[in-house]
């Protein structure tokens, strides 16, 4: 597939039935609970659909949108984006030989997969993702994955039918490793771009920014939020997913609109950042 990003202008109809196809990873953050309330906030037709900080992509999943850009910081995440979109059966096959045991977690949680094909990322990612405590995905300061594993009694690792279907869905989105500013040089009139970055965080125990080495400090927000509103201004549809701390106010209070939304987390470092929580919604 070609790395050119593709339009098909403001009026791109939606592929397939919604929610026919949900995440293949677990994912800090992850918003299958919002996802009708962010449906609700979404043009009824637009262009090209652009996720950024696609993380696990529910909404890209739930949408299916027939264009689409999805991109991150995160190499080895998107490395498994490539290797289900590009031959998930192959994906499927390396899922179903990996038992399920704590020395072989411990094994292949060293092994260097970046040396490998994207393919063997994808299976890589996904069996530690299922088997790795709470589902998390994070890394030390020299990008090593560190989370120890999981007490499951019987995780699935491989789910061969949601796969093929997130395959599928996969099928019309090009993959970038990059900033989010990059969006700034692909997103035109009618598209539809939907930020979904590491939160400023509430509390202590909510400060979860290493799903890679780097930090995503409060400048990075500031910067964020300037590429939403030249985005805004050339007529591109918007949605920015936050906490409810007080400098998201600050940052959005005066060009957007914003709105507080419930959701459950399963999902976090730490227990405090679990159970129900409050986010803000900027459009």
């Amino acid at each position: 597939m070609s790395n050119a990003a593709r339009s098909l202008g403001p009026t791109q109809p939606f592929l397939g039935e919604v929610f026919s196809s949900k995440p293949f990873l677990k994912w800090v953050g992850g918003k299958r609970q919002l996802l009708e309330k962010l449906r609700e906030r979404i043009p009824a037709e637009f262009g090209t659909y652009h996720e950024p900080f696609v993380g696990g992509g529910a909404l890209f999943f739930a949408l299916r949108p027939a264009a689409a850009v999805l991109s991150d910081t995160n190499t080895q995440l998107i490395r498994a984006f490539r290797g289900v979109q590009q031959d998930v059966e192959r994906v499927i096959a390396r899922l179903q030989e990996m038992p399920i045991s704590r020395d072989f977690f411990l094994a292949l949680r060293k092994h260097p997969v970046d040396e490998q094909s994207d393919t063997e990322v994808a299976a890589w990612m996904i069996y530690l993702n299922k088997t790795a405590y709470n589902g998390l995905y994070r890394v030390n300061r020299r990008g090593e994955f560190n989370v120890p594993f999981g007490r499951y009694e019987n995780p699935r690792t491989c789910d061969p039918e949601n796969l093929r279907a997130c395959s599928q869905a996969l099928g019309g989105a090009s993959l970038f490793v990059e900033d989010f500013s990059a969006v700034l040089h692909r997103a035109k009139r009618g598209d539809l771009v939907y930020f979904d970055p590491p939160y400023i965080p509430v509390s202590v125990y909510s400060n979860f920014a290493r799903y890679t080495a780097e930090q995503f400090r409060l400048p990075d927000h500031q910067r964020l939020r300037d590429v939403a509103l030249e985005l805004k201004a050339r007529g591109v549809h918007v949605l920015i997913s936050n906490s409810v701390a007080p400098e998201v106010f600050s940052l959005y209070e005066t060009h957007f609109k914003i709105e507080r939304l419930r959701a459950t987390r399963f999902v976090n470092s730490n227990p405090h950042g679990r159970g129900k929580v409050i986010e803000t919604l900027m459009y």
